[in-house]
């Protein structure tokens, strides 16, 4: 039974003339009928009663045309679906990426990928690189922003470095000025808020710490990003962020730059290596691929 055999039964069926219903179809009459006793034969059982030049249904094409238009307008709805989706009017993109970049990168190009593509859906998971690498090797997300070197590299993945971003001390408002710029030594008995574990920045900065020979001393920890921010807002200590997130926070925290040589981290595009992103996740791609340029970094003036 071939698709296009359907058509013509279901247009001989509305047509009840095998002319007519060739018109309609835009074949010739005696293809179309060539069409029709091939179904037959193939289902076994006439389908139209041709007495005296009238046409009409047998009981088997009256069993066959609802089944025969539900699969024409199934196939109908599939063609469109799929053009939909090729023309990126539907569809999702499950999008990974550390907190941090959620607050700071990912608003301005998030806004600018729904504007271009309104009827695609986003869904956003937040996590540390270790479980947003995991993720992605099971299948659960399209693409991922985490921050390299990868807490345990995969061949399976394939990482594209967008950026390298300086981090810098954020106090509140109304705490004594830090010293600038502020060394990492300095931070040696100054109290940090902290992050949980499980955070790039927690890390990054316990490491900075013990490079320079020290523990750092923790008010709170614990905190996701926004928690560490309204902490250090409250005057409970210093921390170190991104500075993309410092830039969004507000004129109620101080911004530091690190002394040379700083603390900087590189933000990547992640995705499997062996499974080609959907389309609507490719468009988002192409537009993080445009923050490839580094992001700003200070000198050593508070901001």
């Amino acid at each position: 039974m071939q698709f296009q055999q359907l058509q013509y039964f279901v247009a001989v069926a509305e047509t009840r003339h095998f002319t007519r219903a060739a018109e309609r179809v835009h074949v010739s009459q005696p293809s179309l009928s060539q069409q029709i006793r091939a179904l037959e034969r193939e289902l076994g059982a006439e389908l139209f009663s041709r007495a005296r030049g009238n046409i009409a249904l047998t009981d088997a094409g009256e069993a066959l045309l609802p089944l025969a238009r539900r699969i024409l307008a199934d196939a109908d709805t599939a063609r469109h679906e799929v053009q939909e989706l090729a023309q990126l009017r539907r569809g999702r993109v499950r999008l990974g990426a550390t907190p941090s970049l959620c607050t700071g990168l990912l608003p301005d190009v998030l806004r600018a990928f729904h504007d271009l593509h309104p009827g695609i859906e986003l869904l956003i998971e937040e996590g540390g690189s270790h479980d947003l690498v995991r993720e992605l090797a099971r299948g659960a997300l399209d693409l991922a922003l985490v921050v390299l070197p990868l807490p345990t590299p995969s061949p399976a993945l394939t990482t594209v470095e967008l950026l390298q971003e300086d981090l810098v001390v954020v106090s509140s408002a109304a705490s004594p000025a830090p010293r600038r710029p502020v060394r990492i030594a300095d931070l040696q008995g100054e109290p940090l808020v902290m992050f949980r574990h499980g955070y790039d920045l927690r890390e990054l900065t316990v490491a900075a710490c013990r490079a320079e020979g020290f523990e750092p001393a923790f008010t709170v920890e614990g905190g996701e990003m926004d928690a560490v921010l309204g902490f250090v807002r409250a005057g409970l200590g210093l921390a170190v962020v991104p500075r993309m997130v410092a830039a969004r926070a507000g004129r109620d925290l101080r911004v530091t730059a690190l002394a040379r040589p700083g603390l900087r981290r590189t933000i990547a595009l992640a995705h499997r290596s062996d499974v080609a992103p959907p389309r609507a996740a490719r468009e988002l791609q192409r537009l993080l691929l445009r923050t490839r340029t580094a992001a700003p970094r200070g000198a050593g003036a508070d901001a």
